[in-house]
C-alpha cells in the first residue's frame, strides 16, 4: 500500500529529527499535528545533506553529495524514491509548492562547504540563504498552506529567523569549525585573533535578525506560532549565553543549552500561549 511506505518514510525523518536535535524536536511536537510531518520531513532533508559535507570525512564526500542532490531531483520529477528521506521530502515539495529555487539554493550551500573555507561579504551572504534562511522559507510554505499573499508577507521575517538562527550556531561553533574544518564564516574576521569589538559587531547584527524575525512570528498562523516562537526564544538563549561569554571560551568551547533549561523553556512558551502573550 502507498500509503503505508509514504507513513513510513515520514516516520524515519521523524526519528531522525529526535535522534538529531532535542531542540528542533520539542519546537516540532508544539506546532499543531498537522505540521509534524512535514516540518520532520524537511528537517530530515537538510540534515543529512549536511551531514555529508560535515561528518563523512573518510568517504568522497563530493560524490555523495552530488548524488543525493540527483536523487532528491528525481524523487521529485518522478514522486518516488527509495530512500525514505528523500521520498518523504517530495512528498512535502509537491503538497506544499516549496519552490525548485529554493532547493537549488540550499543544495548549492553544502557544495560551497566542500570547497570554501573564506567567506568574503557576497559568499557569506549567498552561503547564509542558502543554508538557513531558505530552509525557514520551506517550513514558511507549509504553514502558509497555499496562502501566498501570507507567504509573500511572512517572506522576509522568516529569512531573518533562518539568518539569525545560522548565525548563532557559526559563534557556537567556532571551535569545530575553524580549528578542525579549518572554516571561517565571518567576512573579515581573523580568528587568530578574535577581539572583543569583533565579537560584539557580530552579535549587533545578529540581534538585529532576531528583531526583525520577532514581528513575523507574531502573524504566523496559530497553528505555527508556539513551534516557531519556542525556537525563537531558545537560539535567543543561547545566544544570550554566548554574549555573556568572553572571546577565549567562544573559541575553546561549545555553548549549549541544558536540556533541563529547554524543558523549562517549553513550558514558559506554552503559558504564554494559552495566555494569548504569543
Amino acid at each position: 500500500m502507498m500509503s503505508l511506505f509514504n507513513q513510513t518514510a515520514l516516520e524515519c525523518s521523524k526519528l531522525i529529527t529526535e535522534h538529531y536535535s532535542t531542540s528542533f524536536t520539542l519546537g516540532i511536537k508544539t506546532l499543531d499535528r498537522k505540521f509534524h510531518f512535514p516540518i520532520y520531513a524537511i528537517y530530515g532533508f537538510v540534515r543529512y545533506a549536511d551531514e555529508i559535507v560535515d561528518t563523512f570525512h573518510d568517504y568522497d564526500k563530493k560524490t555523495l553529495l552530488e548524488r543525493f542532490k540527483q536523487d532528491a531531483y528525481t524523487a521529485i520529477d518522478e514522486r518516488i524514491s527509495l530512500n525514505p528521506v528523500l521520498h518523504a521530502f517530495q512528498l512535502v515539495v509537491r503538497q506544499y509548492e516549496i519552490d525548485r529555487e529554493l532547493i537549488d539554493a540550499f543544495l548549492k550551500s553544502m557544495e560551497m562547504d566542500l570547497y570554501f573555507q573564506d567567506y568574503d561579504a557576497r559568499g557569506y551572504n549567498e552561503y547564509i540563504y542558502g543554508s538557513a534562511e531558505v530552509v525557514g522559507l520551506m517550513c514558511l510554505r507549509v504553514f502558509c498552506e497555499g496562502d501566498r499573499a501570507m507567504y509573500d508577507r511572512l517572506k522576509e521575517p522568516a529569512r531573518k529567523l533562518g539568518s539569525a538562527f545560522q548565525k548563532v550556531n557559526f559563534l557556537r561553533d567556532v571551535k569545530s569549525d575553524y580549528q578542525e574544518r579549518g572554516r571561517t564564516y565571518f567576512p573579515g574576521v581573523n580568528f587568530d585573533a578574535f577581539t572583543c569589538d569583533a565579537k560584539e559587531l557580530i552579535e549587533r547584527d545578529i540581534q538585529h535578525d532576531f528583531d526583525e524575525a520577532y514581528i513575523g512570528i507574531m502573524n504566523l498562523p496559530k497553528g505555527a506560532r508556539m513551534g516557531v516562537y519556542l525556537a525563537y526564544v531558545y537560539y535567543q538563549t543561547l545566544f544570550n549565553k554566548i554574549k555573556a561569554l568572553p572571546v577565549s571560551r567562544i573559541q575553546t568551547e561549545r555553548v549549549r543549552v541544558p536540556d533541563t533549561k529547554k524543558i523549562a523553556l517549553l513550558a514558559q512558551t506554552y503559558l504564554k500561549y494559552r495566555l494569548n502573550v504569543i
